[in-house]
């Protein structure tokens, strides 16, 4: 079965950071969009990054960057939408997300996603992990979105959806449980986050 591509999401304005691109804060002798491009490189057939404004502060990593085709910042269903529309011109029938933000997620992501939407006419799950309280938590950056529901997703964000899991609920989506030690959807939000990151390195 043919691997899908992969979309790094790193359209977010950062603004607990300051302002900027998260992903290219130094971490571990590098920046952290490498550490996640080497994460996920070999999970997938081709890489893309989602990233708004002047495309060039990226050239180093020779990856297409895809802005959004929404304006006014609506979140990370407007980064999914750019990725299903570039996956559509590859001629591809699905396309994984991750988060730019995000250095230590699973080496078997895209497996695990994938197996967990097997069956599904339109293959979309999202990555979990457990919690105590609330069973477990969804990471919406992290999924397997099917190129064929992008013009449903088009109209969703046109009538004013911008939560994620709003729009997978509604689309049946399925969720992959990640529950090994550790926390690895861990996110790089906050300096203090950065510091704790290196030492998690």
């Amino acid at each position: 079965m043919k691997r899908p591509p992969g979309v790094i999401l790193a359209g977010g304005r950062a603004t607990r950071m300051g302002g900027g691109d998260k992903g290219l804060l130094p971490l571990g002798g590098d920046t952290i969009l490498a550490q996640v491009i080497e994460r996920l490189g070999p999970q997938v057939s081709g890489l893309a990054l989602n990233a708004n404004g002047d495309p060039s502060r990226f050239v180093t990593y020779a990856l297409p960057v895809l802005p959004d085709s929404v304006s006014d910042w609506p979140g990370p269903l407007a980064g999914v939408l750019a990725a299903l529309d570039w996956a559509a011109a590859r001629g591809d029938a699905t396309v994984i997300t991750v988060a730019a933000d995000t250095p230590f997620f699973p080496r078997d992501l895209v497996a695990r996603l994938t197996a967990a939407a097997a069956g599904m006419e339109h293959p979309l799950a999202l990555a979990a992990t457990p919690d105590p309280e609330r069973g477990e938590v969804r990471h919406p950056t992290f999924g397997l979105w099917p190129v064929a529901l992008r013009d449903d997703l088009r109209a969703a964000l046109a009538s004013g959806t911008r939560k994620v899991v709003v729009w997978t609920d509604a689309k049946n989506g399925r969720t992959a449980l990640f529950d090994g030690p550790g926390e690895p959807f861990f996110n790089v939000n906050t300096p203090e986050d950065l510091l704790r990151a290196e030492a998690m390195l």
